[in-house]
């Protein structure tokens, strides 16, 4: 093992360990520590990120904080691979939607042992806070299963999730790109006695259950102990809704509270996920809240100024669970700071457009 293989194992260990503690905790020291550690060990060995981090004139000898990493667009991820292993190493490859004539970004990965450690803890303080540990209920999932959708880190989640607190009635309910209503409702009936449920799944998916509930004039009671998680945009085949309408909706027609109806905020080029925080702390404001290994920032676009609690911007993650491919990503996505967590206002114009630009100019000539 090359001394720079030694550093990156040596982050992981210890990534590893924190993500598993129970209670996992904030740390600044930490994180403080181990961003700046895994920066080095990126600048290095991911060609491209060290080309545009050098650019800014930010090193691993001039860095002071991990707040001066520079964050990459979510754009470049869709020119050029950024991973810091070589090609044939990768183990699994997550790609975001798209159709055939539009570029996908990648994450590449050559082990899938922090994304996954990163997601159970998640997952289960976000959506499952209110069950014992180990303990399960049947979840019923609004996407494909993880054989249909290889590619897709969602239904890698949900594999993972399945697996691990799934109970004999989980199933999928998404084949090949249609969701199964009469599949979905049978399996509701199946588990009507369940005293906890979990319908978890893309808003998409969700809005076009409620419009085939609505055609059809039917309204389900589902369990008190009965929870959402949906993700993604609110866009059906008839209309837009804001996330406030679709929980109302889901209240309507499947008779569970918004109080229990959980967003969740993800990525294909982040190994980390963020989800409301209304059923974990169901007295306080509901905004996102960040694992422990991860940091959120609202940047503004102009200035690349941090800004405060209330100020609208772009959100920029520093995720240590990417440890092989670049920790800093700016999302496209506008956000604010609320209440120690921060809560997505949706897509920064224009923002896409110069990911792929800055990485065609800045990131490509690290190939040549």
């Amino acid at each position: 093992m090359s001394t720079r293989e030694a550093a990156r194992a040596a982050i992981e260990r210890e990534l590893l360990a924190w993500m598993r503690e129970e209670p996992s905790v904030h740390d600044e020291a930490r994180f403080e520590r181990l961003a700046l550690a895994l920066f080095a060990f990126q600048f290095e060995a991911n060609l491209a990120y060290g080309r545009f981090c050098a650019a800014r004139g930010k090193t691993p000898a001039t860095l002071a904080s991990w707040r001066e990493i520079p964050s990459v667009p979510t754009g470049a991820f869709k020119e050029l691979p950024l991973r810091c292993f070589p090609p044939e190493r990768a183990v699994k490859v997550f790609r975001t939607s798209g159709t055939a004539l539009t570029r996908r970004g990648e994450l590449e990965l050559d082990t899938l042992a922090l994304y996954e450690a990163s997601l159970v803890p998640s997952f289960e303080a976000g959506v499952l806070p209110d069950l014992a540990a180990g303990e399960k209920l049947p979840c019923l999932v609004l996407a494909p299963s993880p054989g249909e959708a290889p590619d897709s880190s969602l239904s890698h989640m949900f594999g993972v999730m399945l697996a691990r607190r799934g109970a004999a009635a989980s199933g999928y309910f998404v084949c090949d790109g249609r969701l199964d209503v009469g599949a979905l409702l049978a399996a509701l009936e199946a588990v009507r006695g369940a005293e906890k449920l979990l319908l978890c799944g893309t808003a998409f998916a969700f809005v076009h259950l409620l419009e085939t509930l609505e055609a059809r004039d039917l309204r389900l009671a589902l369990p008190a102990g009965a929870r959402i998680m949906e993700t993604g945009g609110f866009k059906g085949r008839t209309r837009e809704l804001s996330r406030e309408r679709l929980h109302a909706w889901l209240h309507a027609r499947l008779g569970v509270p918004p109080a229990r109806s959980v967003n969740q905020y993800g990525m294909t080029e982040l190994g980390s996920q963020f989800y409301d925080s209304v059923l974990r702390e169901p007295a306080a404001p509901r905004r996102k809240l960040a694992p422990p290994w991860t940091r959120v920032r609202v940047i503004d676009p102009e200035s690349g100024r941090a800004l405060g609690p209330g100020a609208v911007g772009a959100l920029h993650v520093v995720d240590l669970a990417n440890t092989g491919s670049v920790l800093a990503v700016a999302t496209a996505d506008l956000g604010v700071v609320v209440d120690g967590g921060f809560e997505v206002l949706g897509r920064e114009a224009g923002a896409e457009a110069r990911g792929c630009s800055l990485a065609a100019d800045e990131m490509l000539g690290a190939q040549a």
